[in-house]
């Protein structure tokens, strides 16, 4: 691959962009049986100049005990949206963790309409209850 082609490469997967919005589920959780619920609302943005269908998904979730969840499949919540160039798709799930804080991070990979595929970075975001921060 030359350096233009990989530039090129580059510049397909930073024409997504994420952003990310948690909240603890205090009436989900059991925190006497080590579970602890988060809600996480994901907007991804395509800033490209093409469609890109959301294929599939990885998630790597680790808790402050530094247990590792794995995560992979098609698409999101039972969808494979194609998101327009200029446009954005939002959904709304969630992960059970054995602590009361974590992080997640992960990857999406799409397709655009020439048949083209691209992973996307989901940059780290943490999973923690109101007020366990000082």
């Amino acid at each position: 691959m030359t350096d233009t082609a990989s530039e090129f490469c580059n510049d397909i997967a930073s024409s997504i962009a994420i952003d990310v919005d948690t909240g603890f589920l205090a009436e989900q959780s059991q925190p006497e049986q080590q579970r602890f619920a988060f809600r996480y609302t994901i907007t991804i943005h395509n800033r490209g100049v093409q469609a890109a269908q959301l294929l599939s998904r990885h998630w790597v979730i680790t808790d402050t005990n530094d247990q590792v969840q794995e995560v992979q499949g098609l698409g999101v919540v039972g969808q494979q949206p194609d998101i327009p160039a200029g446009c954005s798709y939002t959904y709304s799930s969630g992960a059970i963790l054995a602590t009361p804080a974590g992080i997640m991070e992960g990857s999406y990979e799409f397709r655009q309409p020439d048949g083209e595929t691209f992973t996307a970075p989901i940059p780290a975001f943490a999973l923690v209850p109101p007020g366990a921060l000082h």
